[in-house]
């Protein structure tokens, strides 16, 4: 694996935060078409996409999706990395696959999902995140079928290694590609000696990334460089620059991230060099 380049991913939306939390946060396909090409022309080769209805509320539709790549392919040769975990049936959840994007997350495992608000001393949110082994195999052939990439998204330390099944029943290929999520309550806690430990699980000349939560995303980024992983960035996970100010877009995120590469001494892969890391003997979509 080459640790000098670096891919940058960006996460333009997600599903539960609005407008009135960020103004920047896009809803409509043009609007998320937009932050797409802005994450692109700052530097980031990959964005990560949840749909959304018009009114900001989270979809599934086939349809939306199908609307967003293609006002993104109009704009910008990036990358697509669909969501496909939440709430909803499996069905809807990977019918959009059909579309063939270049990648799509997998959740490895369920745990407690959880904010705890210290000043109310109360849980902002409290709920059981579900995915089972039966779900993880069903998703992963679905992203198989199509020919889809899984980015195998890891809460905590054992989900990193739940991707022993996938590999045993061939539905996964190596370069594997992991994303370590930090700082969500009932996961791993957002540090860098706990990313460390995580990088140590993955199989050698694996991809991984992480994915810091709020304003912890910035010196988990600057671990992650220093590990020789990757990192994402984006409005799904954080809204605030490194000086503290709210970014007005997604290539404002991803700017400030080009910059940590280069203070790195790592440089920044391109799409074509990110296709070439991820399938080093070609294949992708």
């Amino acid at each position: 694996m080459s640790t000098d380049k670096v891919i940058i991913s960006c996460a333009l939306t997600g599903a539960v935060t609005t407008k009135k939390h960020c103004p920047a946060i896009p809803y409509t396909p043009v609007e998320i078409a937009e932050e797409a090409k802005r994450a692109y022309e700052a530097g980031a080769a990959i964005v990560h996409i949840h749909a959304r209805n018009d009114d900001g509320s989270p979809t599934w539709s086939k349809d939306t999706f199908a609307k967003i790549m293609e006002e993104t392919k109009a704009r910008c040769p990036v990358m697509i990395n669909w969501s496909t975990g939440g709430m909803g049936p499996m069905q809807d959840r990977v019918a959009h696959l059909a579309q063939r994007p270049h990648v799509a997350a997998l959740n490895m495992g369920s745990m407690y999902y959880a904010k705890w608000n210290h000043d109310k001393k109360q849980f902002a949110f409290n709920f059981v995140f579900n995915n089972s082994f039966d779900d993880i195999v069903a998703f992963a052939r679905a992203m198989r079928e199509h020919n889809v990439k899984p980015e195998m998204e890891c809460f905590d330390t054992g989900h990193t290694n739940s991707h022993r099944v996938l590999a045993d029943l061939g539905l996964i290929e190596a370069p594997y590609h992991f994303s370590f999520i930090m700082g969500v309550l009932g996961g791993i806690p957002a540090s860098a000696r706990h990313l460390a430990f995580q990088a140590e699980q993955v199989p050698q000349g694996s991809r991984w990334k992480v994915i810091g939560i709020s304003r912890e995303q910035w010196s988990l980024a600057m671990a992650a460089l220093s590990l020789g992983g990757d990192v994402r960035v984006g409005l799904e996970d954080n809204f605030y620059l490194p000086d503290g100010t709210m970014a007005k877009s997604n290539g404002e995120l991803v700017a400030a991230a080009v910059e940590l590469v280069k203070l790195s001494g790592r440089s920044v892969a391109t799409v074509d060099e990110t296709k070439r890391l991820l399938w080093p003997s070609g294949g992708h979509n």
